[in-house]
């Protein structure tokens, strides 16, 4: 079984009296189909699954319907039924024709619970919260952790590292240039052009495109917008850029971390920290082998350094932790994390970086956080890191 936990929350909440509208949001190729068929076997209750990942979008009379359909086995059933939708977010106005048949649905009291799928988690909020307030509860499929890669398929520590967490690509790792295409082609062209571009208003999509790239190529590594702006051609300008970022980010792909000062978030006056979701996203673009990563230092550093934050900024989705870095003149911290008043400040350890930690004792003195964590070196080992959730170390 996939994704153990979410399974079971997602099956104890359909087998709950109350009735909400229950959506799984997450990237592509992180199981959300998969893990959403088990449960409809394990619910013990009619089920209709439809998906409108087409070539062609769907529309409002083939939502209704699908819906239409699953009506006729919440009859037939003693418990109700289910229906599951899957990509929902590429139906126009989605949200407006479900808040209405949702609706329809109460009043006359048919026992019909809805599961909503969707890979592009920006818009799927966008549409929850303009129609469907007080009627849904979401339910978070971040990519997978080390713990459920090496479970499932055996990765050691290093193999997690380097190639990331899509289990669609893990048995292509024996053919390195075959698994950099399948990346390529399958998960990054893919994600831009149909989950991005396709749904989304993108006056430049060129420059969208190259912001990826840049953003992993300095994955790890705070830069200016201005700098951004230096290193793109097509040119557009910083709020332009941050929201690409956004659009990013809220396809699992590419994060821009806000700077953390005095208790509060920066959102976008400060440099963001260019963070990659996913590891392989990296090593996909980068000709060098895992051999080869792991004999340069440097490189290998910041991929270890890309494989926490991402680790991070996944085990904390859905949760209210944030992930920050912080920054004053020469001292920095990689990592912050916040949950109310409480902060723990994070430093990595992975070779082929600074040996002292100035930036740990200047935020110490300035906001007394909770705890101090070195991850790497004579700190927590690494391993041991990616298999606790950012919130663990705030406890």
């Amino acid at each position: 079984m996939i994704r153990r936990g979410i399974h079971d929350e997602l099956l104890k909440r359909l087998k709950e009296k109350r009735r909400f509208l229950q959506v799984l949001a997450g990237p592509r190729q992180v199981g959300k189909t998969t893990l959403v068929r088990q449960v409809m076997a394990a619910a013990k209750m009619p089920a209709h699954y439809a998906s409108a990942d087409e070539p062609a979008l769907r529309g409002r009379t083939w939502l209704e319907q699908q819906w239409d359909l699953a009506r006729l086995k919440a009859g037939e059933g003693k418990n109700g039924a289910l229906l599951v939708l899957d990509e929902i977010q590429k139906i126009p106005g989605w949200s407006n024709v479900v808040k209405l048949l949702w609706d329809a649905d109460t009043h006359a009291g048919v026992r019909l619970k809805v599961v909503l799928l969707g890979s592009a988690p920006l818009l799927i909020q966008s549409g929850l919260t303009e129609s469907l307030a007080g009627r849904f509860e979401v339910i978070a499929v971040p990519h997978w952790s080390f713990p459920e890669m090496r479970e499932a398929f055996g990765w050691n520590l290093e193999q997690y590292i380097f190639y990331g967490a899509y289990p669609g690509a893990a048995e292509l790792i024996g053919s390195p240039e075959r698994w950099r295409r399948y990346i390529q082609d399958s998960l990054i062209e893919t994600t831009i052009s149909r989950d991005i571009l396709l749904l989304t208003r993108v006056d430049k999509p060129a420059l969208l495109r190259r912001l990826f790239h840049l953003g992993c190529a300095y994955s790890g590594q705070i830069l200016s917008y201005q700098k951004m702006l230096g290193q793109l051609t097509d040119a557009g300008n910083t709020v332009t850029l941050a929201h690409y970022l956004e659009l990013l980010q809220g396809a699992g792909m590419l994060a821009g971390l806000a700077k953390y000062s005095h208790g509060q978030v920066r959102q976008r006056g400060s440099s963001p920290k260019l963070q990659a979701l996913n590891t392989a996203l990296i090593s996909a673009q980068d000709p060098r082998s895992l051999a080869e990563a792991r004999r340069d230092g440097d490189y290998w550093g910041r991929i270890v350094e890309s494989c926490m934050g991402a680790h991070l900024l996944n085990s904390s989705l859905g949760t209210d932790v944030s992930v920050t870095y912080w920054r004053e003149r020469n001292h920095e911290v990689d990592f912050v994390l916040q949950k109310g008043k409480t902060v723990a400040a994070l430093e990595v350890k992975s070779g082929g970086r600074r040996e002292s930690l100035p930036g740990m004792d200047a935020f110490a003195r300035q906001f007394r956080p909770k705890r101090q964590l070195l991850v790497g070196g004579q700190g927590i080992p690494l391993e041991e890191f990616l298999s606790q959730p950012a919130a663990s170390w705030l406890c």
